[in-house]
């Protein structure tokens, strides 16, 4: 009795076992799929750019609860709407203490999702967009579509070699820093100038160990002698972006001759 009783309990705790393990591999597949699509990116996506940047999905395959699974972060307002639910994430900046600053400055990430929970639009607000601005944001998604996958740290390296170089005019750091106010830190470098932002996301039920994850440290590093922002670099949400500006824009001509003589 005793070893039928042993047995069953083994059959169950090893069910349950499996079901922790597919459950956990579901969303990097879903993550994974949504990368494939990447690869053809006007079949499966539209860039939609007014005051905000806005991807929308045209095949859907990621959960809102892979979200939280892949970031460990809840959206700070969870809102239904006629085709489903809508999130938003609220980043304000603040200083060393983590205490919003005064005057504050902050920004919005959105997403959208159908009746079925799928995503449907990812959105970025018009301040973020000063960091990260649309033709940029576009191009460095698009990038992904041929990107390094590492393992390891389940990162993705964009390929720039893959896409079309764009003509824009690089972000001034007079203009970034009036929206964005005094950095946090301002690193010295013999080329550059980095500036250090942290930002606060609005959120509740922070898993344990995953605290640090609510601060977003940007990165906003500028050329010392043009006195533009040629790359960007932070996390939100659990979302890692990192965009070297210079890399995705077309050689100038000036600068193609020289190199030539």
């Amino acid at each position: 009795m005793n070893t039928d009783r042993l047995n069953r309990f083994l059959r169950i705790f090893g069910l349950l076992i499996l079901v922790v393990c597919l459950t956990g591999c579901a969303y990097w597949l879903r993550a994974y799929q949504t990368y494939l699509q990447m690869g053809e990116f006007d079949k499966y996506f539209k860039v939609v750019v007014t005051d905000a940047f806005t991807l929308e999905f045209k095949e859907p395959i990621l959960y809102s609860e892979d979200f939280v699974s892949l970031s460990k972060l809840y959206a700070s307002e969870d809102d239904l709407t006629p085709n489903g639910r809508r999130w938003r994430y609220r980043f304000r900046k603040v200083d060393g203490n983590n205490k919003p600053v005064v005057p504050e400055v902050k920004f919005f990430s959105e997403l959208n999702f159908n009746k079925e929970s799928r995503i449907t639009s990812w959105s970025f607000s018009s301040l973020f967009l000063e960091i990260a601005p649309p033709k940029f944001l576009e191009v460095s998604l698009r990038s992904i579509g041929g990107a390094e996958i590492n393992k390891e740290k389940m990162q993705l390296r964009g390929n720039t070699d893959l896409i079309d170089k764009i003509s824009a005019d690089l972000p001034k750091k007079v203009t970034v820093v009036s929206k964005l106010g005094v950095p946090l830190e301002i690193r010295d470098e013999k080329e550059w100038e980095i500036y250090i932002y942290h930002f606060q996301l609005d959120t509740h039920g922070i898993e344990e160990g995953y605290e640090d994850r609510a601060i977003s440290e940007v990165k906003l590093t500028f050329d010392k002698k043009s006195q533009e922002l040629i790359k960007m670099a932070g996390r939100f949400a659990g979302l890692k972006v990192s965009i070297n500006y210079k890399k995705f824009l077309d050689e100038k001509p000036d600068v193609a001759e020289n190199q030539a003589q």
